[in-house]
């Protein structure tokens, strides 16, 4: 009877403590044995608030950024489209683009940025993914601490270097191999090999991240059932990993989209109708660039082409983006 008394006393004590309300962030205060009471209520933390302000702003920054050059892209390509001369028609269904004579056709921009940018996947991809696997699956602790910092250099030289690279390097070498006669001195199959070159890094380090990530659990697993360590890391880990290795190929293809310099050095200057790698056409960042250097009067027809490009090149790296998330999220394994 004692025992019960003492129990029921007990509870009664403990239902008299406020519990919080359902949904709070903090805790009333809790009864503990011997009868003393904490305070557990979170108390406000000004350095925290500070720090999540900060966090708060920076986010707030980048989205804002992104908006402010959709409305310019947006604002200033509608003032090229609104140009009597202009229409969607002769934008995306002419092969001459010489805004000044009143030719607007896209494709000749297009075609050398779509050259330039599988020439450099072709090159990119399989090097990449290569490194990342070695990276992941063969290399020691002490090899992977020597080999990661070399290609974090190589992504770390200016582009400017890598168009004189091609310029002077490249398609001198292509011209001896393959004719002088074939390959111009302004090409975009030199352009690319470099763009290529350039994005490498971005590669591996991206495929590596995501070979690194899949458990060992299935390494051992695959190397019990008497499977080799090339077997193993290219039937088992790279399809677990296929989500982010996709993911990376696609940042490296939008990357690959964007370079500005070497092909502006490389490329030509030029805007060519051509399908072919070996001869000068001029992309649609080294269009902007080059035109954007010269003494163009605002508001003019070629002026607001400029802003048509970007915005051009804007959906195209939108485009990848989106394909990109949408690739991780279908694809993408989870592991406990």
């Amino acid at each position: 009877m004692t025992r019960s008394t003492s129990a029921a006393q007990a509870a009664i004590s403990a239902e008299s403590v406020p519990r919080p309300l359902s949904g709070s962030g903090t805790q009333a205060p809790t009864l503990v044995s011997g009868g003393n009471v904490f305070d557990l209520r979170r108390k406000p933390r000004f350095a925290e608030s500070i720090i999540k302000a900060f966090l708060f702003l920076c986010g707030g920054i980048s989205i804002l950024t992104t908006v402010g050059i959709v409305i310019v892209l947006g604002r200033e390509s509608l003032l090229f489209f609104a140009t009597e001369e202009v229409n969607l028609l002769k934008f995306f269904g002419g092969t001459e683009w010489q805004p000044a004579i009143g030719w607007f056709g896209i494709w000749p921009l297009v075609t050398a940025t779509i050259m330039v940018s599988v020439i450099a996947m072709l090159v990119a991809l399989p090097i990449g993914l290569c490194i990342a696997i070695y990276l992941s699956e063969y290399a020691g602790h002490g090899t992977r601490s020597v080999l990661k910092p070399i290609l974090e250099v190589l992504a770390g030289i200016p582009t400017v270097v890598y168009g004189y690279f091609a310029l002077t390097f490249m398609t001198p070498l292509l011209r001896t191999l393959l004719g002088r006669d074939l390959v111009e001195i302004y090409n975009t199959a030199s352009a690319g090999v470099v763009v290529g070159i350039l994005v490498v890094p971005l590669v591996s380090s991206m495929s590596e991240d995501a070979l690194s990530a899949v458990p060992g659990s299935l390494r051992q697993a695959s190397y019990g059932l008497g499977a080799t360590r090339l077997e193993t890391a290219l039937r088992i880990v790279l399809p677990a990993a296929l989500s982010g290795v996709a993911a990376a190929f696609i940042v490296a293809t939008s990357r690959a989209i964007g370079e500005t310099m070497i092909v502006a050095i490389a490329a030509g200057a030029g805007p060519n109708f051509t399908f072919s790698p070996f001869r000068a056409a001029e992309t649609m960042t080294g269009h902007i660039v080059r035109i954007s250097g010269g003494d163009l009067s605002y508001d003019s027809i070629d002026y607001n082409s400029i802003f048509a490009i970007g915005l051009m090149l804007f959906l195209m790296t939108l485009g990848l983006n989106i394909l990109s998330q949408w690739i991780v999220r279908r694809y993408r394994e989870e592991y406990e």
